[in-house]
Order: C-alpha cells, then sequence, then structure tokens
C-alpha cells in the first residue's frame, strides 16, 4: 500500500506539471510569451510544484478518500495577448485537461491491447495507476468552477448580457470548489469508472 502511494505521488506530480506546461504551450502558441518569460515552458518540478497542492492535499485526500487529487502552481498567461480573443483563453484552459486525456489514452491503450501485460504485471499496475489519476486530473479540472479550467470554457460559451453567471461563480469559488470536494465528489467516480473502462475495458 506504501509503495503504491509513493507510485501515485509520482504519477501525480508528473501529471500536473504536463497539465500546467500544456497550458503554458497553448498560451504560446496563440501568440503570449509570459509562460516563456517566467520559465515555466519545462518540466522541471522546482518551477511548478507548490507545497499544498502538490503535497498536502495529495496525503490529506487519499488519506481520507483514498483517491489521489493535487495540482501544481498555475501556469501564467495573459489572455490579452492571445491572437483568438474569443476562443483564445477557452483554448488555453482545454489544454491541460486533454494533455491528460492523451497521457491515459496512451498507457490505457497499452493495457487494452495487451502490450503492458508484455512487461509483466508491475508495469500494468502503474500503467493503470497513470491512467485513473490522469482520468481525474481530466474530469475534476473540467468542472465549470473557477479557477478551474472548465470554468474558463463555460466562460467563452456564455453570452456577455449572462455575466452574472460569472460573477457568481467568481465570488463564491472557494465555497463551490469545497462544497464540490466534500459533498459532490461521487459524481465524479462513476464519471472515470466509465472512462477507465471506455478505454481500457477494466472496471473499478
Amino acid at each position: 500500500m506504501q509503495i503504491d502511494f509513493i507510485f501515485s505521488i509520482i504519477i501525480l506530480i508528473f501529471s500536473v506539471i504536463v497539465h500546467e506546461v500544456s497550458h503554458g504551450y497553448s498560451a504560446y502558441l496563440l501568440g503570449d510569451n509570459t509562460a516563456k518569460y517566467a520559465g515555466r515552458l519545462n518540466l522541471n518540478p522546482l518551477n511548478h510544484l507548490e507545497w499544498f497542492g502538490s503535497f498536502i492535499l495529495p496525503v490529506l485526500s487519499y488519506s481520507l478518500g483514498g483517491f489521489i487529487l493535487g495540482w501544481a502552481k498555475p501556469v501564467p498567461f495573459n489572455p490579452y495577448n492571445l491572437r483568438n480573443q474569443k476562443w483564445g483563453e477557452a483554448m488555453v484552459a482545454i489544454a491541460g485537461p486533454l494533455s491528460n486525456i492523451c497521457i491515459a489514452l496512451f498507457f490505457g491503450l497499452l493495457i487494452r491491447f495487451g502490450i503492458a501485460a508484455q512487461f509483466g504485471v508491475p508495469f500494468v499496475n502503474i500503467s493503470l495507476m497513470i491512467v485513473i489519476i490522469n482520468l481525474v486530473l481530466a474530469t475534476f479540472n473540467l468542472v465549470p468552477i473557477p479557477p478551474l479550467d472548465g470554468s474558463k470554457i463555460l466562460f467563452s460559451l456564455i453570452p456577455y448580457n449572462m455575466r452574472y453567471i460569472r460573477d457568481f461563480l467568481e465570488k463564491n469559488q472557494l465555497f463551490l470548489i469545497l462544497v464540490f470536494i466534500f459533498f459532490l465528489w461521487n459524481l465524479i467516480s462513476p464519471l472515470v469508472s466509465l472512462e477507465l473502462k471506455l478505454i481500457t475495458g477494466l472496471s473499478i
């Protein structure tokens, strides 16, 4: 169990770093150099990790709920520098979850087609952990509550005359996040289980 937890933390750290770097590269490709000048377009953990989201929260979430959840320092970007002013912020936002989905797909398909099994049971187990953690990260980050990525996608979709929705969500974001994590987390688990079965053919 302790070995599984250690591997889970390592996988989480790598996954949240890839998630944040993907935001930065997406912004860079859309015309914003903020992340580049901040030295955040690399995979160096020292540039991305922060104590609460990268270490304390994963330990707490694993101890209390049996799942791993965490984040890295958000990669900075300036939405006013993006070439596409209408959809640019949403494109930057979705790049993070998409990176986690790609990681989950890669290792999930290794499991589904029996390739992972050729490297032994330990590799299958590690691959499965990678898939689950990245699916949890992607699904959680797509929840439309600030500051999660899903909120930025939502804000790009709602018309200006419905800005009150954005104002309400941003004003109450901490409360809404806590309510979601402590009372509505069970909504995430069935989604992750379905995604896992679709990709790997396995059930948890």
